[in-house]
């Protein structure tokens, strides 16, 4: 279905900040893009009966809304939407109706719809502070070449020590690093927002070791501004980037850090939890991450008081 104009300004926000609430959690990228599509679409389908807050949804409108999406023909090919579909529209509402129990919102949304399989959700794992010292200490015998667990390291510090996500770290170049400011550049953050990162002068050592010998030895065949370079000389990848990381986990031989299943988003989900234990303001925490709004940096307050709780 074609994307359907709100226009309610609440749901606007709320489409916003649910999206960017899936993101931090690191959901995968296709269903950070397509869960708030099928909120929208149910959003506008609640604009059309007159209701504008969440406060008035109840398990009937979530009902008649499903009916309808039954009744609802399928645009590429013949006949009604799909089981797949409509179960995708069921997981918007319920990650929706999590969304909302988390920022403690007071709505009656209850989806009350059998559900049938839904995409496996990553688990929230935080590393303690003396995890990420293991995983920096493996760098010293992550790879049998030293440029290249010089390299590790240096993605370790911009994926931790900076919290850069992904995709912000592969697109670094060269020049992102101001080393007389004290500061990253990040040109490539979500939804093209540029940003400055602080960064210290132990992690700019870190960087500087990497930039100016060990990347020497990655760049011997092309002319290039990207700061992670891979065996051919090119830019680092994502995948190349997740891969590393999972062979620095294994190199910790550490039974505990392994057994977390570790993504690159756990380091940026680690920093963010590790400062807030420092009681850095929430508010520096969200420039820190990049993030359009408070209340998306404010998960981190629920993940360190599970942590808490956990450890009473």
């Amino acid at each position: 279905m074609k994307k359907l104009r709100l226009q309610n300004d609440s749901y606007r926000i709320l489409i916003s900040n649910f999206k960017e609430w899936l993101d931090i959690l690191g959901y995968a990228d296709t269903t950070v893009y397509n869960l708030p599509n099928h909120l929208q679409e149910f959003f506008y389908w609640l604009e059309n009966k007159k209701i504008n807050t969440v406060n008035e949804i109840t398990g009937k409108h979530i009902k008649g809304y499903y009916e309808e999406l039954k009744q609802r023909s399928n645009e590429r090919r013949y006949g009604a939407l799909s089981k797949s579909y409509l179960n995708k529209h069921q997981q918007a509402l319920k990650k929706f109706r999590d969304y909302l129990t988390q920022h403690n919102a007071k709505s009656p949304l209850r989806v009350h719809l059998k559900s049938e399989s839904y995409p496996t959700e990553e688990k929230i794992n935080i590393l303690t502070q003396s995890e990420i010292k293991q995983l920096f200490k493996a760098t010293n015998h992550s790879h049998n070449k030293k440029y290249y667990r010089q390299r590790d390291k240096a993605i370790l510090t911009l994926l931790y020590s900076c919290g850069l996500r992904r995709n912000e770290a592969v697109h670094l170049d060269t020049s992102d690093i101001l080393f007389d400011k004290e500061r990253i550049y990040v040109r490539k953050g979500k939804n093209y927002k540029e940003r400055f990162v602080p960064i210290n002068n132990y992690n700019l050592e870190i960087l500087e070791e990497y930039l100016y010998n060990a990347r020497l030895e990655f760049n011997i065949k092309h002319d290039t501004e990207a700061l992670l370079l891979n065996h051919h000389g090119t830019r680092l990848l994502g995948t190349s980037l997740s891969n590393r990381l999972q062979t620095i986990v294994k190199a910790t031989e550490n039974k505990t850090i392994i057994e977390k299943q570790i993504t690159l988003h756990t380091l940026r989900h680690s920093i963010a939890t590790h400062l807030l234990q420092r009681e850095v303001p929430l508010e520096s925490i969200k420039h820190f991450l990049g993030h359009s709004s408070l209340e998306s940096t404010q998960i981190y307050t629920h993940i360190l008081k599970t942590i808490e709780n956990e450890n009473l």
